[in-house]
């Protein structure tokens, strides 16, 4: 079975800093591509970052550009969202995504991943 746990997710201040966590276990390949994406109240679902299967390649939406970063361990059992001077406007659930096969011209695209996390609540407060 597979599973995506987020975690790290809380309340912080305009300017703190959140790291999330996604640890995956039971997929069935060796490499994935990670995808972090968000939704808040009302709104839709929107892609934040993105890295490729083998790591080389990376995406950020401009509105988390210089704020946050992807990465992953040297396993690849556990990705991470650092998060820095974060916004109110970046409140959301936070959710991770993974897939193997994933073309890295559609990392962005949430409909090409196959797992998916259950979120995580990231809440900013002015």
């Amino acid at each position: 079975e597979v599973q995506l746990v987020e975690s790290g997710g809380g309340l912080v201040q305009t300017g703190g800093s959140l790291r999330l966590s996604c640890t995956a276990s039971g997929i069935p390949h060796a490499d994935y591509a990670i995808g972090w994406f968000r939704q808040a109240p009302s709104k839709e679902r929107e892609v934040i970052s993105c890295i490729s299967n083998n790591g080389r390649h990376s995406y950020y939406v401009d509105s988390v550009k210089d704020r946050f970063t992807i990465s992953s361990d040297n396993a690849k059992t556990t990705a991470y969202l650092q998060m820095n001077s974060l916004k109110p406007e970046d409140t959301a659930v936070y959710y991770c995504a993974a897939d193997p096969t994933i073309l890295t011209s559609t990392l962005p695209s949430s409909r090409y991943y196959d797992y998916w996390g259950q979120g995580t609540q990231v809440t900013v407060s002015s």
